[in-house]
């Protein structure tokens, strides 16, 4: 467990003379230990059906065009929805009665086909203290059941095994073990289309963001509790979340290696991609602790 790192700023006599920023120097040459909570992206892995599928094609390989001195260059396209792998919701992805976050009129908002003032353009980085909840560690299993809540009571049974707190402006992120499904190459279970996935519930959604935090995230695909068989028919985690608290979403997370170490508290670090207008973007997190 470490201690939240102070925002570098910068004065006159230079960045590297301002005590914060030679903290955080201190910090980097002393060793840190960073954990990868992103996903890695490959054509036909799991993912919501609501969205397009990941895609990857070489229009270019090497040979294909060769230069006067021997060197040649392979390029890429990607083609992909925007909550595909581990991926962060903008405030424009979900409504509520035909209004955004802040009262905003849906309908409004999207005319010309993106989100001007809710996209995901205009999520800052994100540099902030982390938290994860490990639910399956505090009650006992290797993971969650299908289709099973993550109650208010869960929650606060996993802050007091942990002796860890909420505070304002945290990255809070809830740990289901549904990852392993994921880390198996088991997409149908991870998807859990009929049987269900475990996840926050409307109450634990409102629990969180009574904290006042910035972001939760999970490493399920739609962050909430989906029963069996009801697909992503409702999703008032999301409405709570998303519309009545501006509070953003994080989905697909790998959390399994994070729980493995034993660590609850980090730096989380997470800069989404600038789609100007977009509902969504592909992100790849980190949670740094000392080393």
């Amino acid at each position: 467990m470490t201690s939240r790192i102070p925002t570098t700023t910068r004065t006159a006599a230079g960045p590297e003379d301002h005590p914060t920023t030679a903290l955080l120097l201190d910090a980097v040459r002393a060793g840190l230990e960073v954990h990868d909570l992103g996903r890695t992206l490959t054509v036909g892995m799991p993912q919501s059906p609501n969205h397009p599928a990941y895609w990857h094609a070489m229009p270019r390989r090497h040979g294909d065009m060769v230069r006067a001195d021997g060197g040649s260059a392979a390029n890429d396209m990607i083609s992909m929805g925007t909550h595909v792998g581990t991926h962060v919701d903008a405030l424009a992805h979900v409504s509520q009665d035909g209004r955004l976050y802040g009262d905003v009129d849906a309908a409004s908002a999207q005319v010309g086909g993106r989100f001007v003032d809710h996209g995901a353009h205009t999520i800052a980085p994100m540099v902030r203290r982390g938290l994860l909840l490990d639910v399956p560690e505090a009650l006992g299993v290797e993971r969650l059941d299908p289709g099973q809540e993550i109650t208010v009571e869960d929650l606060e049974r996993t802050l007091e095994r942990q002796r860890t707190e909420i505070r304002t402006g945290d990255v809070v992120l809830v740990r289901s073990g549904w990852g392993q499904h994921f880390d198996r190459g088991d997409g149908d279970a991870y998807r859990g289309l009929s049987t269900g996935v475990p996840g926050v519930s409307e109450a634990g959604a409102t629990f969180l963001a009574e904290f006042g935090i910035h972001a939760t995230g999970a490493d399920t695909i739609a962050y909430e509790q989906l029963a069996p068989g009801a697909g992503h028919g409702l999703l008032p985690a999301h409405r709570v979340l998303l519309v009545e608290s501006g509070i953003y979403i994080i989905e697909a997370l790998d959390l399994e290696g994070l729980a493995a170490a034993g660590v609850h508290e980090f730096l989380f670090v997470m800069s989404p991609l600038k789609f100007f207008g977009a509902t969504g973007s592909p992100v790849r997190p980190l949670a740094v602790v000392g080393g």
